[in-house]
């Protein structure tokens, strides 16, 4: 098979599909590799080191959608992407649909087999693309919380670890998943007072037994809620339903309770945001302000710190990908975790969450891939 990976052209998306790690290992597996010229660039992997590990350079973009039998991507294609993509073709990348009509309109139209990392499942319940970058999210959405935290950004003024004599900022993490973990981790880290709020009492056991008391942890109530984002000085949202938009956990209402200055991080923004008034934002120009509290809604965090969230990313998504590469359609057909990545395949909706969120009409993936 011919596999593609072209330059990723979101706004400050630093990324790469295939690390050159990556690309030797497609080609041990008897596979081409079609890369496009600067595609490593920041991750400081120029073009020399991709045909060095035997990959060929395309010239555009457009050489690599039109020669290419299967897509690598991060990011969701954008609109002069998906108009490349044709029946017949697999593309395989983080998609995000349930938010996003326009793009799904635009795959749907294509023709295109489309798998996204954020809904491939493993044998212990969990989503094995979509934790590296939640992961990496997680620490990250402390550091950007804190530096929109600062008062020249914005912010209260408040350092969250405070000094001595001098209490600590408040950070409040909604969800106990694999972001709230990690974003509780450096807050805790960094000497802040923090809370984890989840509907789960076994997920709240588990964080309580990994913190060893250092974290608080709340059961989700509306009350809850309220009392915990009153009182923060930074608000992580870190809510995740598999495929589907995210809960809107914080109201418009509620910002009016909040504390002046104090920050909202809506790392749920890929699937619509946990805010209310959150929209998505870029690197470029991060953040915004509601009422006088600071939004920081950044679509892509992980691209970042490229370096490490692109090895991340591939460690966890190149088994996977060799074996499209390898078997094809088939692929799916064999591991029903890879097959619980298939959200769109020749113009039909194949995922659940997102035949709802959109209300198109479910076709089953066997369904599909019998025919």
């Amino acid at each position: 098979m011919r596999v593609g990976c072209p330059r990723e052209i979101k706004n400050h998306e630093y990324r790469v599909g295939l690390t050159p790690g990556s690309v030797r290992e497609y080609v041990a597996h008897g596979h081409e590799v079609l890369v496009e010229t600067g595609a490593g660039a920041g991750i400081g992997a120029d073009d020399n080191a991709y045909r060095a590990a035997g990959a060929t350079i395309a010239k555009t973009a457009a050489d690599v959608f039109a020669k290419s039998d299967m897509i690598v991507k991060v990011k969701e294609p954008q609109p002069n992407e998906w108009v490349q993509l044709r029946d017949g073709q697999i593309l395989y990348t983080y998609l995000h649909l349930a938010p996003d009509p326009e793009q799904t309109k635009g795959l749907l139209a294509s023709g295109v087999t489309a798998i996204a990392y954020e809904t491939v499942t493993d044998d212990r319940g969990g989503l094995p693309l979509l934790a590296p970058m939640s992961e990496v999210a997680g620490r990250l959405s402390i550091q950007a919380g804190a530096t929109a935290l600062q008062k020249a950004n914005g912010g209260r003024g408040v350092l969250l670890g405070g000094v001595p004599g001098v209490l600590p900022g408040k950070v409040t993490v909604l969800g106990g998943g694999v972001v709230g973990l990690h974003a509780a981790r450096m807050a805790a880290g960094l000497g802040a007072d923090v809370t984890i709020i989840d509907r789960s009492i076994p997920r709240l056991r588990q964080l309580d037994d990994i913190f060893g008391g250092r974290v608080h942890t709340r059961y989700s109530t509306v009350e809850a809620l309220e009392e915990e984002c009153f009182s923060a000085d930074i608000v992580v949202g870190a809510v995740l339903i598999p495929g589907a938009a995210a809960p809107k956990l914080v109201s418009r209402e509620m910002l009016s309770g909040m504390k002046k200055g104090s920050v909202l991080v809506d790392v749920a923004i890929d699937q619509g945001g946990c805010f209310e008034t959150s929209h998505a934002t870029t690197h470029a120009d991060p953040t915004y302000e509601v009422d006088g509290v600071i939004h920081y809604c950044v679509a892509n965090m992980p691209g970042a710190v490229p370096v490490t969230s692109a090895q991340a990313l591939n460690n966890a998504t190149l088994r996977y990908g060799l074996q499209l590469a390898d078997k094809g359609l088939k692929a799916l057909v064999d591991d029903h975790h890879l097959r619980n990545g298939l959200n769109v395949h020749k113009g039909k909706i194949t995922n659940r969450a997102v035949a709802e969120s959109l209300g198109y009409e479910l076709v089953e993936p066997k369904a599909v891939l019998a025919a």
